[in-house]
């Protein structure tokens, strides 16, 4: 990696519009591997989550010359059941591609880690789309396994 990397850092409200620029862009990528989610017709949405993540401090970026070229994005897992384990989520990550395989992805996916074991994960889960071979890899060689499987089958009508 290159010797101007400034260490991956906590965004600032002034950075908000990128963030979500560069969610936009990860919500884009994921429909080639069968998401659901509509990237542009969810900036609204994700501005007010990246924005409540930005003042609880539960977004990191990494910054190339000042530009932001990632981010992660996590929180503790809530739940309204008795769980005998507190349970953190990685809920995005994203590197521009062209700067993918230098290692700013492992280095967002540790400080992400780091963070939710200090606020007392005991496990780490995320959710990668299973046609997205090369982010399963990833996941797998960070000691990432299968834990819930989710399964699903288009519906077809009978009406016209």
């Amino acid at each position: 990696m290159s010797e101007d990397w400034a260490a991956i850092e906590a965004p600032t409200m002034t950075d908000l519009d990128t963030l979500v620029d560069r969610w936009v862009d990860l919500a884009a990528g994921q429909r080639q591997h069968g998401s659901h989610l509509e990237a542009d017709g969810n900036r609204d949405r994700i501005r007010e989550t990246l924005a409540r993540q930005i003042a609880l401090s539960e977004v990191r970026v990494a910054r190339q010359d000042g530009r932001i070229v990632g981010f992660v994005s996590y929180t503790i897992e809530g739940s309204t059941f008795a769980r005998s384990t507190t349970k953190g989520l990685i809920q995005n990550i994203y590197v521009v591609p062209e700067l993918r395989g230098l290692g700013i992805g492992s280095q967002l996916l540790d400080v992400a880690e780091d963070a939710l074991v200090a606020e007392g994960a005991d496990v780490v889960a995320l959710e990668v789309m299973a046609a997205n071979e090369a982010a399963r890899r990833f996941y797998m060689r960070h000691g990432y396994d299968a834990h819930r499987v989710t399964l699903e089958k288009p519906v077809e009508s009978d009406t016209p």
